[in-house]
């Protein structure tokens, strides 16, 4: 196995994306810790997010994390740990959408650039779940065809440096990249 094994998980809502990435991590046999970068902002959502949590072994330790992304990536990830990262399309709303309340100091460009410049160099195994976002129509909306196109840019840069990529639909896996 190679210094590091990063693996971008895509798939639509209610693909199964997440599930993939779980059962993954769960067979990997390595410690593993789950990033949440979700924000709770109502309870439909939160019943969205409790849901996942279920899901999950009890013994993963979960780390919330909506912005900052790049710094909790580099202080948690390490040989012979699975870190997975569920979803990169929601901490990108977080950064760019105003009625998520950004903190001061967070800006788009620079979280994504920490990113990507930080990803060759994290060791151990991360899963990364995103949306693919780019199926449907071209949403209206200024905010929404940002983040559309946004998250089209995220996932292509990340895919690049990933050495797997996998697409979900209805549950299944299709690998783009080995």
């Amino acid at each position: 196995m190679n210094a590091h094994d990063h693996h971008l998980i895509l798939g639509g809502a209610r693909s199964g994306k997440s599930a993939h990435a779980e059962q993954l991590a769960s067979e990997s046999g390595l410690e593993v810790v789950y990033i949440a970068t979700a924000q709770v902002y109502d309870s439909e959502f939160g019943q969205r997010v409790s849901h996942h949590q279920q899901r999950r072994p009890a013994h993963w330790r979960t780390v919330e994390v909506p912005h900052k992304l790049a710094d909790t990536l580099r202080s948690e990830a390490r040989p012979g740990r699975c870190l997975l990262v569920d979803c990169l399309t929601l901490w990108l709303a977080q950064c760019i959408c105003p009625e998520c309340a950004p903190p001061e100091g967070v800006d788009w460009q620079a979280e994504r650039s920490a990113l990507l410049e930080a990803l060759p160099a994290l060791p151990g195994k991360i899963l990364f779940v995103s949306n693919e976002v780019g199926m449907g129509i071209v949403p209206l909306g200024e905010i929404n065809r940002q983040f559309q196109d946004e998250a089209g840019r995220l996932n292509q840069a990340v895919a690049a440096l990933c050495n797997k990529v996998s697409f979900i639909a209805a549950g299944l896996p299709l690998a783009l990249k080995e």
